[in-house]
């Protein structure tokens, strides 16, 4: 059976997703879901850092843009959230910028927007 990375964590994860989607449903700005994830997460003790800034290094140089990934959670996984109404590539390669400059293994796009959660899991 294949090894799932992070699987422990991304299902509670992916679970309070789930809890606040059929709490608030969809509708919502992108900023309400990631208040409503940061109060699950304080109240359940996942530990996590939300906008976290990322620097970009070019041949040894800092570029002057920056990234900031939506929420890492357990120090290891970015959690990257959408309210729209489909996931797009676009948002697929964004997370995977987030992978490389973060030099994390796993992300995971979560998109609000739908009547469904609609998630992917996006290994680097």
């Amino acid at each position: 059976m294949e090894n799932i990375i992070h699987k422990a964590e991304s299902y509670l994860i992916i679970g309070k997703c789930m809890e606040i989607h059929n709490h608030l449903g969809a509708g919502f700005m992108e900023i309400v879901y990631k208040d409503a994830l940061e109060y699950e997460f304080r109240k359940s003790g996942i530990p996590f850092e939300r906008e976290k800034e990322y620097r970009v290094n070019y041949k040894s140089i800092i570029l002057p843009h920056k990234f900031y990934a939506d929420f890492v959670v357990f120090d290891k996984i970015i959690l990257e959230v959408k309210g729209v109404t489909t996931l797009s590539e676009e948002f697929v390669a964004q997370c995977i910028n987030y992978l490389k400059v973060s030099q994390n293994q796993l992300a995971l796009l979560v998109n609000f927007g739908g009547l469904k959660l609609n998630y992917r899991r996006i290994v680097f």
